[in-house]
C-alpha cells in the first residue's frame, strides 16, 4: 500500500558490515524472535492504533514492517481520545506450540495477551491475564523440558507505588491464567547502585533461568543479566552492557536471539529525545572462562560498526515512510492517535488520501485530536513533502502536515471567509492553544505543496509553495520537535472543521515523500 521511498535509509553498508542503529526510528522497547530463517520484531506502540507493529528480517539488519497485531486498544472507551504515553508498554514476542504470542503490560489495566498461528494474523482478541495498576513489561516462558509455563513482569511506580522490582508467576500452559499470587524474583533495592529495574525478558539456557533486564532509566541506564537454577530464585546479577567510552547513552532493554548458524545477538534501544528510542544490534557471546555470563557488544560496550550476522542474503531495505496512497489507502507505517472511527477517511478509486474534515471543538490543539494520522520520524535528518488540496466550504475548516509531540507545529490550509489561506501554527509544551507562526497568505487554488526539513537535534523548518510562481518559501521560525514522556515526536496529517452539523468536506493529501 506504500510507494517506495526515495532512499532507503539502511544500516546495511553493503560490504558485509552494518552500522548502528539498525532501525533509526522510534521502535521502542524491541523484542525479537527467530522462527526458521525468519526474524520477527515487535515494539511498544503506546496509545497509537493499530498497535503492536510487526517487523520481519532475514539478517537482523534489514527490516520491513509487515503489519500490526492489535487492531484496536482495549478497553475501547478508554482509547477513544489520545493517551499518548499509555496503552501498550514493552511487549514480549514468543513462538510456542506452533503459535505466535505477544504479552504486554498496560499500566492502567494489567497484563494482556494475544496469539496467532500466522504472524500476519488473524490475532485473537486481547485477553487480560492479570488485572491491576502498574503491571508492565510482561514476558512469558514455556519450559520445553518440563512443560511448565511462567510469567515475569515489572512495576510502574506512577500507578502502583512500586518500582525497581520484578515479580514472577507460574502460568497455565495455555497462557490465559496465573497459577499463584506471585513472588518477588528480584528486588533491586537490595542491589547497591541499581534503580528503575524493568523490561524483563525471560529465557532458559543450560538448565538455568535467565532474566535479561535493564536498569538505570531510559536515558542513562544499562543492561543487566540475572540467573538462577530455580525460577523463584535466588538470582545473581551482572551488568552486561553499558555506555562505557562510547556515545551510545543508556544502551538497554531488548531481546536476545540465536541465528540458525548458532550466533547470538542482542537488540536494544537508545533513547534519543525527539527521535524516540532507536534500535541497535549487538553481537553477543557466552564467556565460559568467566562463569558463563553473556558478553554483549565489544566487551560490554556498544559497537558502532560490525560484521553482519551469518544469515541468508536479503535485499537492502528499511521500513517504509513515503506513501503515494494508492487507491486512497494509507500504508502500514501510519497509525491513528486513538481508536479510529468510521468516516475519518473517504474511499475513492484514485490515488491520494482523503481525510474528512472532522468537526471538533478541539481543533486548536492537535495533541487532543484522535483523528491525526501519524508515523515515526524516519531518520535524524530528512525532508518530508506532501501536496494538499482543501475541499471544504466551511469557514474554519483546515488541514495540514504536522510535527507532533508535547509541543507541535503544523503548516497547511484553512478556509477563511475570503477564500483559502496558507497557515502555519504551533504550540509550546505548556500552551493549551495553538498560535500563528506566520500570518497566512492566499492560496487561491485551494492547493499547496508543503515541506518540512528536519536537521540534527530534530530542528524543523517549514516551507510552502502556494503555486504563485515563487516556489517553496520558508515559513516561521525553526521549530525544535519534542517527545512526549515516552514517545518520540511524530509526523502527522489531519483535517478538522468547527463544531456543527453535516459533512464539512475533505482534505486530499498526495505524493507524501521522505528523502535524505
Amino acid at each position: 500500500m506504500s510507494a517506495p521511498d526515495e532512499r532507503p535509509w539502511t544500516a546495511d553498508l553493503g560490504d558485509g558490515t552494518y552500522r548502528n542503529p539498525v532501525l533509526n526510528a522510534d521502535w521502542s522497547d524491541p523484542d525479537v524472535i527467530r522462527v526458521g530463517d525468519d526474524f520477527y520484531l515487535t515494539a511498544s506502540s503506546f496509545g497509537r492504533v493499530p498497535g503492536l507493529p510487526l517487523l520481519h528480517s532475514r539478517d537482523l539488519v534489514n527490516w520491513t514492517l509487515i503489519g500490526h497485531a492489535l487492531d484496536r486498544l482495549e478497553p475501547a472507551a478508554d482509547f477513544a481520545v489520545p493517551r499518548h504515553d499509555c496503552g501498550v508498554w514493552a511487549p514480549s514476542l514468543r513462538h510456542h506450540a506452533g503459535r505466535f504470542w505477544i504479552f504486554w503490560g498496560d499500566p492502567d489495566h494489567g497484563v494482556q495477551q494475544i496469539n496467532a498461528e500466522d504472524i500476519r494474523g488473524p490475532w485473537t482478541a486481547p485477553h487480560l491475564v492479570k488485572a491491576g495498576k502498574g503491571l508492565i513489561d510482561a514476558c512469558p516462558l514455556w519450559d520445553e523440558e518440563t512443560g511448565e509455563a511462567y510469567l515475569v513482569h515489572a512495576w510502574a511506580k506512577s500507578r502502583s507505588g512500586i518500582k525497581n522490582r520484578l515479580t514472577g508467576h507460574r502460568m497455565s500452559p495455555d497462557g490465559r491464567e496465573l497459577l499463584d499470587e506471585g513472588k518477588t524474583l528480584i528486588d533491586a533495592d537490595t542491589i547497591p547502585g541499581w534503580f528503575t529495574l524493568e523490561g524483563p525478558k525471560l529465557y532458559r539456557r543450560d538448565g538455568e533461568f535467565w532474566i535479561l533486564a535493564p536498569a538505570g532509566g531510559v536515558t542513562t541506564g544499562w543492561q543487566g543479566a540475572f540467573r538462577s537454577r530455580e525460577f523463584f530464585g535466588p538470582y545473581e546479577e551482572r551488568v552486561v552492557l553499558a555506555q562505557g567510552r562510547t556515545e551510545v547513552n543508556g544502551p538497554h532493554q531488548g531481546g536476545w536471539v540465536t541465528t540458525a548458524t548458532g550466533e547470538d545477538w542482542f537488540l536494544h534501544f537508545q533513547e534519543r529525545g525527539a527521535y524516540g528510542r532507536v534500535v541497535h544490534l549487538q553481537p553477543m557471546r557466552w564467556d565460559a572462562a568467566d562463569g558463563g555470563w553473556p558478553v554483549i557488544g565489544d566487551g560490554g560496550e556498544p559497537v558502532s560498526v560490525h560484521t553482519k550476522p551469518a544469515a541468508p542474503e536479503q535485499s537492502v531495505t528499511a521500513p517504509a515512510s513515503g506513501d503515494s496512497f494508492p487507491g486512497g489507502r494509507y500504508g502500514r507505517q501510519w497509525q491513528w492517535t486513538a481508536n479510529p472511527r468510521p468516516g475519518w477517511t473517504v474511499e475513492h478509486g484514485g490515488d491520494g488520501l482523503r481525510l474528512s474534515c472532522v468537526r471538533t471543538a478541539y481543533a486548536h490543539d492537535l495533541r487532543a485530536l484522535p483523528n491525526v494520522l501519524v508515523q515515526r520520524l524516519p531518520a535524524e535528518t530528512f525532508t518530508a513533502e506532501a501536496e494538499l488540496t482543501l475541499g471544504s466550504e466551511v469557514v474554519g475548516a483546515k488541514a495540514g502536515l504536522a510535527v507532533l509531540g508535547d509541543a507541535f507545529s503544523w503548516i497547511g490550509l484553512e478556509r477563511a471567509a475570503d477564500g483559502v489561506r496558507l497557515v502555519h501554527r504551533y504550540a509550546e509544551t505548556v500552551a493549551e492553544h495553538e498560535r500563528d507562526a506566520e500570518h497566512g497568505r492566499p492560496a487561491p487554488e485551494g492547493r499547496v505543496r508543503l515541506r518540512i526539513e528536519v536537521a540534527p537535534g530534530a530542528r524543523c523548518r517549514f516551507f510552502a509553495d502556494t503555486g504563485d510562481g515563487s516556489g517553496y518559501r520558508p515559513s516561521g521560525q525553526v521549530f525544535a520537535a519534542t517527545p512526549w514522556r515516552w514517545v518520540g515526536a511524530l509526523l502527522g496529517l489531519f483535517a478538522t472543521a468547527p463544531p456543527g452539523t453535516g459533512p464539512a468536506g475533505t482534505a486530499c493529501f498526495t505524493g507524501f515523500r521522505t528523502t535524505p
